[in-house]
């Protein structure tokens, strides 16, 4: 299920009602093009978004607000992040950067400016208002998390690889 997320998502029709209008936009499949934890920005955020939206579904809360914001939550270009002065500053910026590109092309309510914009919380300081802002904010962490793992254990199986040659 992690790593066919797509697969999944295009089964669960519900979920796909609900952010398909952003999927298909051209300018958020761009996102797609930026390396993210080793994987591309967009399957990180459909990740994040997903399991938000399952969790926050399972929970009775607000799994829609969940599921957009989630997937906008890392809705912007260039910054590849990393150890690197400019990745480091990332860190704190782009979550404005994203609220900003996803009100102008999809607008959004209360809840799912609070979830993209403090996202990265404890970093960013300020608290979440909503329940899901936290959810969106634990999931992305975590998936964040796996990502990673998965982008080191690759590494270690081909320098283990390379070594056996």
């Amino acid at each position: 299920m992690f790593k066919n997320i797509q697969k999944e998502i295009l089964t669960d029709k519900e979920y796909y009602s609900i952010v398909n209008h952003i999927l298909c936009n051209d300018e958020f499949k761009k996102i797609g093009e930026c390396t993210h934890h080793g994987t591309s920005r967009l399957n990180h955020s459909l990740r994040v978004s997903y399991f938000s939206y399952i969790v926050s579904k399972k929970l009775k809360w607000d799994f829609e607000s969940a599921a957009r914001g989630g997937l906008v939550h890392d809705f912007f270009y260039n910054e590849n992040g990393g150890i690197t002065k400019d990745g480091i500053i990332s860190t704190f910026t782009h979550s404005k950067k994203a609220s900003k590109n996803a009100e102008k092309f999809f607008g959004l309510n209360n809840k799912e400016r609070d979830i993209v914009e403090k996202h990265m919380f404890p970093l960013n300081i300020k608290l979440p208002i909503y329940k899901e802002s936290y959810i969106v904010s634990i999931v992305d962490k975590i998936v964040s998390f796996i990502e990673l793992n998965m982008k080191i254990k690759t590494k270690a199986i081909l320098l283990f690889l390379l070594i056996r040659l």
